[in-house]
């Protein structure tokens, strides 16, 4: 069995719009009411995809869930009088952050010898607590292959859980067993904490980790004042590096010694507050990035566009790849779409380390399965939603029209 990681990226769905539904998230409240491009933004995130398959070899894909959802919109007895918000929710398309689709552990780390796989509860934020259900049927599709993976129900919805966006892994190779990370919130001033401690302790128990290798550190509250509403906005991981700001955590020099105790070999790359702020890291999303491992063994961040045209933060990374540090190469992507709405490059995958063989090969990419991507986001996507257009049937039916096409492309009929 040859164990990799794999990125599954979020396609981003056909009722990409900007509502402003998310509490806490600076960008989303800062474009809420503008524009949208979805079919724009679904082919960013094609292209994100296609520069990992090149680099790494293996790419994979999870799907938008069925939007507008009438469960939800049922629910909640929407009949043309409620708050615009209230409307918005069945038609987020959110589940496109798949960073917040599950936490994940690998085989390595588990009692049993499979990959753990638990979907986010999400419940701190209606338009993301609908996610769950479709989520899990989609993982368990995905994941369907028992010898390897083990695919759970949700943390109970008391504790809120927002998957792998407050989890790291670190480890010598992503085959071998590794030590992981669990950020919680507490307190964030005026925006809610949406990682509850005892969810974490109860996804690690639940997958079977070694309460030896597992740390449990808390985010800095000032962090999630200032919009950091997940770890992954302020910290990645990935194999021995922790890439991370100054102001990270509630403890930064007890988190460093937790995970040290736990895991030796780290090495802490960490981005001081003078050279780039708080506020300009949450702004264009350097630590929203994905850490790379490349196959030469060198390490490259995939950031936001925002990270170049931004003085401070490119000035700090053009200085960190001349000092020789692990971190050798610094690639900028296009997703602003997404960007927009409070999501960079991290916040699109959900990073799975496994056997490909493993993996229901209708989710992975290929260069040909881009085109057909490419080709069915072309001829489907709504070219551009404003919010107003939210409960219109016209759209709700080019929609749902929209994701049919795709799911029929891929033949994934079952998840209609």
């Amino acid at each position: 069995m040859s164990l990799i990681e794999i990125n599954f990226d979020g396609i981003v769905g056909p009722s990409h719009n900007y509502a402003g539904l998310s509490l806490g998230n600076i960008a989303s409240a800062s474009h809420k009411g503008d524009p949208s491009y979805p079919r724009a933004a679904a082919l960013q995130g094609v292209t994100k995809m296609r520069g990992n398959l090149a680099r790494l070899g293996a790419q994979g894909f999870l799907l938008p869930l069925p939007r507008p959802n009438a469960l939800l919109a049922g629910a909640l007895n929407l009949d043309g009088t409620e708050a615009p918000q209230l409307r918005a929710a069945p038609w987020s398309a959110s589940s496109m952050w798949t960073a917040n689709a599950a936490t994940v552990s690998p085989a390595p780390d588990t009692q049993d010898g499979t990959c753990h796989l638990t979907p986010a509860n999400l419940v701190t934020m209606l338009h993301r607590a609908q996610e769950w259900p479709d989520t899990l049927r989609m993982l368990d599709i995905a994941f369907g292959n028992r010898d390897h993976f083990t695919v759970h129900g949700p943390v109970p919805p008391t504790f809120g859980d927002e998957g792998a966006a407050n989890h790291m892994r670190l480890c010598e190779g992503h085959g071998a067993a590794g030590v992981e990370v669990f950020v919680y919130g507490k307190t964030g001033g005026a925006f809610p904490a949406r990682q509850h401690e005892q969810a974490s302790r109860l996804v690690a128990r639940a997958h079977g980790l070694d309460p030896a290798k597992c740390v449990f550190i808390e985010q800095n509250p000032a962090a999630i004042e200032a919009g950091a509403f997940h770890n992954d906005v302020v910290s990645v991981a990935n194999e021995r590096v922790l890439f991370t700001h100054a102001e990270a955590f509630a403890d930064q020099a007890g988190a460093y010694d937790a995970i040290r105790a736990a895991f030796p070999a780290l090495e802490v790359v960490e981005v001081p507050s003078d050279a780039v702020t708080l506020a300009e890291a949450i702004r264009t999303y350097l630590f929203n990035a994905q850490l790379l491992t490349l196959p030469d063994g060198a390490m490259a961040l995939i950031v936001p566009e925002e990270c170049r045209e931004s003085a401070s933060v490119w000035a700090w990374a053009e200085a960190m790849m001349a000092s020789n540090g692990p971190i050798r190469e610094v690639i900028p992507v296009d997703v602003r779409q997404s960007m927009a709405n409070g999501g960079g490059p991290a916040c699109l995958r959900l990073r799975v380390v496994c056997d490909p063989a493993a993996v229901d090969p209708r989710f992975m990419l290929s260069e040909a399965k881009a085109d057909l991507l490419e080709q069915v986001i072309a001829q489907n996507w709504p070219e551009q939603i404003d919010p107003a257009d939210l409960g219109d049937e016209t759209l709700a039916s080019q929609i749902v029209a929209a994701r049919a096409a795709l799911l029929n492309a891929l033949d994934l009929n079952e998840l209609i």
